[in-house]
């Protein structure tokens, strides 16, 4: 059985819920007291995919402005970023343009980009259409 490590990071706004989905993927619990990132944090994670072992080291950013200077270093070398915007606030939508160029500012290699649409448990608050999206 082969194996392969890979770089993930999550950027978005601030409040968006990164950290909420990556400790939902990674330990399948939900807590509602999680304070904001510091900086970053870093998780790994492995997971098992057609016979290939796979680990992910996966960053957790800080969506805050006053984080944003020292964003870059987290991202480097990534293999590939998730961009969570909370589906009801518009402006976390509209700041992924910003998360999206900074990435093509500070990363060289070719990255796999997904976009995540968080908080749709929230349905009747959304302000982000799904056509929008």
């Amino acid at each position: 059985m082969r194996g392969i490590e890979g770089k993930v990071v999550v950027l978005g706004s601030r409040g968006v819920g990164k950290t909420h989905l990556i400790t939902k993927y990674i330990k399948n619990t939900l807590h509602r007291d999680i304070g904001p990132t510091i900086a970053a944090s870093f998780f790994t994670c492995k997971v098992l995919l057609d016979d290939v072992k796979i680990k992910l080291q996966i960053w957790d950013t800080a969506g805050q402005e006053r984080f944003k200077a020292v964003a870059p270093m987290y991202y480097r070398n990534a293999n590939a970023a998730i961009l969570v915007f909370d589906l009801t606030q518009h402006k976390t939508f509209v700041d992924i343009k910003a998360w999206i160029q900074e990435l093509h500012r500070h990363v060289l290699e070719p990255m796999i980009l997904t976009l995540v649409g968080n908080k749709l448990d929230l349905l009747a608050q959304r302000t982000v259409t799904h056509d929008e999206a």
